[in-house]
């Protein structure tokens, strides 16, 4: 089997900003992507998601580093790297005083299409985001859902290789996020390539082939979901919620069977464990009133996440 071919190299990528305070967004970062698979950057608000889709996108220069889109340097030929990506930022760009069908028309006009290639582009689009009964709907007048299937509608208007989406699910009810995810894995069968940012764990989970997560500016890990989810050597995570502190009782609970690992909270402590067989009862026993409450849940990439860096995703 041919080896895959990378069609995002991304090579010591970093960006600093200043100011008073300089900050740097992302450190020195190391990522390819192979065509046609889907790709997720994961991590908190702040983590560097954005700054890398922007510098791979052209909207921001790099500090130091090297960004190459289907072999073309982004800061050395911007114009040509742009004609083979499509880009859905975190906030809607569509133009509002154009209906749906104008947006997708004029984009396709903006790429180089005739007057009749983009009128034929642009009703291929509304159908296949079943979209063709708005076509006369202004941006104005769209639920948030409508709205970013148009932006993924024209964002992929002009055939891109691949299509970056940036947080693409943020604000949107459960029933448009659904129909977003099946609009990507549609995408995604067509042979596009994508790149995606998240900090919802499940919609990584869901959809992506490998995942990054990123913290701080720099990559922790990469790998699949779910080798990065066998990585934690836990099958389950218990929380206990306790009153006060006991520095004796990590390394009792330690102690039980079927316990990985324990970890202090600043709520009480958090337990890593293979199987509940036995263990729940036990758990009530040690901690005793000192036991406020106490939830189980499956490890996730939260879970990774936690692991890696002591601190929830979600903060």
């Amino acid at each position: 089997m041919p080896p895959q071919e990378d069609i995002v190299s991304i090579r010591g990528l970093t960006k600093r900003y200043a100011g008073k305070v300089p900050v740097e967004a992302v450190r020195n970062i190391d990522l390819t992507v192979t065509r046609g698979e889907l790709f997720g950057l994961l991590g908190p608000n702040g983590a560097g998601k954005s700054t890398t889709i922007s510098v791979c996108t052209t909207r921001t220069l790099p500090t130091s580093g090297t960004v190459e889109i289907a072999g073309l340097d982004v800061v050395a030929t911007p114009a040509q790297a742009r004609k083979h990506m499509g880009v859905v930022p975190q906030y809607n760009t569509l133009d509002r005083q154009c209906t749906v069908w104008e947006n997708l028309y004029f984009h396709c006009r903006y790429f180089g299409y005739t007057s009749t290639a983009a009128a034929k582009r642009a009703n291929e689009l509304l159908e296949m985001f079943r979209l063709t009964e708005r076509s006369k709907s202004f941006v104005r007048e769209l639920s948030g859902g409508l709205a970013q299937r148009v932006q993924i509608a024209r964002a992929i208007a002009h055939q891109p290789e691949i299509l970056f989406l940036d947080e693409p699910s943020a604000g949107l009810d459960p029933q448009s996020r659904l129909a977003l995810w099946d609009s990507i894995r549609q995408l995604l069968s067509q042979g596009i390539t994508i790149v995606l940012t998240t900090h919802y764990m499940e919609e990584a989970d869901e959809l992506c082939n490998r995942v990054a997560i990123i913290d701080h500016g720099k990559i922790l890990v990469c790998d699949t979901p779910e080798n990065l989810k066998r990585s934690v050597g836990a099958q389950k995570v218990i929380n206990l919620h306790l009153a006060d502190g006991d520095p004796q009782l990590q390394q009792t609970l330690s102690q039980l069977p079927a316990v990985k690992s324990v970890e202090t909270n600043k709520d009480g402590v958090r337990i890593f464990v293979d199987n509940l067989d036995g263990l729940l009862p036990r758990l009530i026993e040690v901690t005793g009133p000192k036991l406020k409450d106490i939830s189980v849940t499956e490890t996730t990439l939260e879970t990774v996440f936690i692991k890696l860096t002591g601190r929830d995703l979600r903060e």
